[in-house]
């Protein structure tokens, strides 16, 4: 089931979302990033070295996004039996995209609330974490930010709601792979150090532009499950 009623296809739209994001990305995990790049033993620094570790935190960390992605998807399709209900996942997957985008451009922190309901697992998740540290090998890197990735977080709270509504679990789980490498660019920007990049990306006509295109399309997406929108129910 395609919760987005459109012809475009909904992991090009995740990854699109994840880069749209950056700018949350770089507020909520930018800390997270720059803290794990300098706790790197200075001799071991080098750009090579350094960029490996980098992307085995994000590999990790979009690894535990998909299988988060897979078990909502797979809580949908216990939920989404019949045709009215998978029509309330839709429009609360639509819901959750606008209060995305308010939260991206600091217009509305309602998710703040949601992001409580994770931390109750992040308190038992996060000395897992600080155990791993100092990191000085890949595979370090990605048990870490396998750990990481559960950090509680709006955003990718909203897309598990996009993932809910697929109810299907491969295809949640590639959903929010692709979310995950739309969010790569502003969190690799930060752990390097790319300054001007990480700029842009928080500027508040960037995030004003990326918030009012997701709900646009959310829009377009409720209006799709009006009757005479043109969705169709798989």
């Amino acid at each position: 089931m395609d919760p987005t009623g459109l012809d475009l296809p909904p992991f090009a739209a995740a990854f699109v979302f994840g880069l749209l994001g950056g700018a949350h990305c770089i507020g909520m995990c930018g800390g997270i990033m720059s803290a794990l790049s300098f706790a790197v033993p200075p001799s071991m620094r080098h750009p090579a070295r350094l960029t490996g570790l980098l992307l085995g935190y994000n590999l990790g960390r979009i690894t535990s996004y998909m299988v988060a992605g897979a078990l909502a998807a797979a809580l949908g399709t216990l939920l989404s039996l019949t045709a009215p209900t998978r029509l309330v996942l839709q429009g609360f997957a639509a819901v959750m995209l606008i209060l995305m985008a308010l939260y991206i451009a600091d217009w509305w922190k309602g998710l703040l609330r949601v992001e409580a309901v994770g931390r109750r697992l992040w308190r038992h998740l996060e000395p897992v974490g600080r155990r791993l540290m100092p990191v000085v090998r890949v595979p370090q890197a990605m048990a870490l930010g396998a750990v990481w990735g559960w950090l509680p977080c709006g955003l990718v709270y909203s897309m598990l709601a996009w993932s809910l509504a697929m109810a299907d679990p491969l295809r949640g789980a590639l959903l929010m792979g692709a979310f995950g490498l739309g969010t790569l660019p502003a969190l690799l920007a930060t752990g390097l150090a790319a300054r001007q990049l990480a700029g842009l990306i928080r500027h508040p006509a960037t995030r004003s532009i990326a918030a009012l295109t997701i709900i646009a399309f959310a829009l377009w997406q409720l209006w799709q499950l009006l009757p005479g929108g043109g969705a169709h129910l798989g």
